[in-house]
C-alpha cells in the first residue's frame, strides 16, 4: 500500500507540472495606440516685415498623451485626440516695450549689439487628428501617417530683451493672440517620426510695427516622438 500512495502522489504532482504554460502574450485584436508623445522642433517666423530676422536657435518643445479610436476592423485607420503642453521660443530682432502700460514694437538695428531678444509661449493644445498606420495586434513597430488640426491656448506669454545696460521684460501682451490653431503632419516609422506644423492664424493680433499691422505666423517643423 505503501508503494501505491508513493505512485499516486508522484504521478499527481507530475500531472501537476506538466500542464502547459498559459499564454501570456495573447494577441488583441481591440487594440489601441493609446500614446503619449514628446516633440522637439525649430520654429521659424512666416510673413516677416522687411527688416525682421530671427537669430540663434528658436526651439518648440511639447508633451502630451493621445487618445486612440480606430474606425475600420484591421484598425489601422482612427481618429485621435488628447491634450498637451508647449513651449515655444522665438529669438528675432522685433524689441517689444511698454509705454503707459501699452506694448510698442520697434525694430532692433543691425548695428545694434544686445545678448537677448526672445519672445516665449506656453499653451495648452488639443490636437485633433486622422490616423493611417500599418500596424498589427503582434507589432508596435510600423509606418505611420497623422495628420489633423492643433488647438492651443496660450496661458503664458513673455518677451525678454537684455544688453549691457537694458533689461526689458513684458508678460501677458495683451496683443498675443491668446488662441493659436494650426494643422499638423506626422510621418514616420516606429518610435522616431519627422513633424511639421503651420500656424493658421498671426500670433499678434492687435500689434503695429513701423506703421504697419504685425502679421507673422509660425512653422514648425522637427521630430515627434511617440511612446505607448
Amino acid at each position: 500500500m505503501r508503494v501505491v500512495l508513493y505512485s499516486l502522489i508522484f504521478f499527481s504532482f507530475s500531472s501537476v507540472f506538466s500542464q502547459e504554460t498559459p499564454d501570456f502574450a495573447a494577441v488583441d485584436s481591440l487594440y489601441r495606440e493609446d500614446q503619449f508623445y514628446v516633440g522637439i522642433s525649430y520654429n521659424t517666423l512666416l510673413k516677416r516685415p522687411s527688416g525682421i530676422s530671427q537669430n540663434k536657435f528658436t526651439p518648440s518643445f511639447s508633451l502630451g498623451i493621445l487618445r486612440d479610436m480606430p474606425i475600420n476592423k484591421t484598425r489601422t485607420k482612427a481618429l485621435a485626440t488628447g491634450i498637451g503642453y508647449s513651449l515655444n521660443s522665438y529669438n528675432q530682432n522685433i524689441l517689444i516695450s511698454e509705454a503707459n502700460g501699452a506694448p510698442q514694437y520697434s525694430t532692433i538695428s543691425s548695428a545694434t549689439s544686445f545678448d537677448k531678444n526672445k519672445l516665449t509661449l506656453h499653451s495648452i493644445d488639443i490636437p485633433i487628428e486622422f490616423r493611417w498606420r500599418t500596424s498589427t495586434p503582434e507589432s508596435h513597430k510600423f509606418w505611420r501617417i497623422y495628420t489633423g488640426l492643433k488647438l492651443s491656448y496660450l496661458f503664458y506669454t513673455q518677451s525678454n530683451y537684455q544688453d549691457s545696460q537694458t533689461s526689458i521684460k513684458v508678460v501677458g501682451n495683451p496683443d498675443i493672440n491668446k488662441f493659436q490653431y494650426g494643422t499638423y503632419l506626422s510621418v514616420g516609422y516606429n518610435t522616431v517620426n519627422f513633424m511639421v506644423y503651420y500656424g493658421l492664424n498671426p500670433i499678434f493680433k492687435s500689434a503695429v510695427l513701423n506703421g504697419n499691422s504685425l502679421e507673422v505666423n509660425t512653422l514648425n517643423f522637427g521630430f515627434m516622438f511617440y511612446i505607448l
